[in-house]
């Protein structure tokens, strides 16, 4: 929550201060917002039902987890999200670098495809931190470089795949536009 909390105030900050607002009324407003975010997370952690919502939220989770704690499991997972990771890098540099050439790039797939590399960028991270802690995929260097380049692999078709896909969008987006000019 804290993080939350000043980043929402670091993101209030920067947009008074872009618009023009005095910096000492910015750093007010700055140490207002964390103030109000820090008293209402030491509300919320107080509450009673607050506290059932996130058992409620995080048991199942915490269930399967429990359930599906083998090196297999671990295996796969990473396998997952360093596919994602190396799909959605290539994604967002080399295919976004081409359509820029071509001038025919979208804000929206941009915004897609980063957010799809922090989802993976964070999974494989939280992945790798449970398999150590919970199996002995981490201790198996085999594994490990087997899930890897599996993941390097699936990403790099997975990509292809993307960007094929990406590329004719583009064009057809074109064929549209040239399409839709008045003609005389």
């Amino acid at each position: 929550m804290r993080i939350f909390a000043v980043a929402s105030a670091l993101l209030f900050t920067s947009i008074f201060a872009s618009v023009g607002f005095a910096q000492d009324s910015t750093n007010q407003t700055t140490d207002s917002v964390v103030q109000k975010a820090q008293e209402l997370e030491s509300k919320l952690n107080s509450s009673d039902t607050v506290k059932e919502i996130s058992a409620g939220l995080l048991q199942p989770i915490y269930d399967l987890a429990q359930y599906m704690a083998h090196p297999w499991f671990y295996w796969a997972a990473f396998a997952v999200m360093a596919t994602g990771v190396v799909s959605f890098a290539l994604q967002l540099v080399l295919t976004k670098f081409l359509l820029l050439v071509r001038m025919k790039m979208s804000m929206t797939e941009i915004l897609s495809d980063g957010l799809g590399l922090l989802i993976s960028l964070t999974g494989l991270v939280l992945v790798t931190q449970a398999a150590a802690q919970n199996s002995t995929f981490t201790g198996s260097p085999a594994a490990v470089v087997s899930a890897a380049a599996v993941g390097l692999i699936v990403g790099f078709v997975f990509y292809l795949w993307g960007q094929k896909t990406e590329f004719k969008a583009a064009k057809d987006a074109k064929i549209i536009q040239q399409d839709s000019r008045p003609r005389m």
